[in-house]
């Protein structure tokens, strides 16, 4: 969370500080969304790995023959964490999708676009974060 906050301090400083008027430009939009598409992307692949990596070292307990009582403490699976990661990632996509939607809606592509976003991002999060809370109790 700190890393996202530094990275849109410093994009916010660097367009206001290089933009004449208040509106960005098309060309640091599109490096700003490259940028977040690739991180998408890495997040996407680094999941995507430590799912496989943790497949296999299951299967590697279950072949060596380890303990009961070591084994289940490793292979314990909650169903609650995967629950609450496909709603997490539901409600990222949802929100990422209402800001596209609402940017596409205020043409032409500025600063207020990357504010839009970072709205819809923030409001999908803290919805998360209060329907697990509630899940919790």
């Amino acid at each position: 969370m700190k890393k996202l906050i530094l990275i849109l301090t410093i994009v916010g400083f660097a367009s206001t500080a290089h933009a004449q008027d208040s509106l960005m430009s098309q060309h640091t939009f599109n490096i700003c969304a490259s940028i977040l598409v690739l991180g998408l992307v890495m997040f996407f692949i680094l999941t995507i790995m430590k799912r496989l990596l943790e497949y296999r070292i299951k299967n590697r307990i279950v072949e060596k023959g380890i303990p009961e009582s070591i084994a289940m403490s490793v292979l314990e699976n909650s169903p609650k964490e995967d629950r609450n990661a496909n709603l997490k990632w539901a409600l990222i996509l949802a929100g990422l999708g209402v800001a596209l939607f609402f940017i596409h809606h205020t043409q032409p592509l500025g600063i207020h676009s990357l504010s839009i976003l970072a709205f819809c991002l923030s409001a999908s999060f803290l919805s998360y974060f209060f329907i697990s809370k509630s899940s919790h109790k």
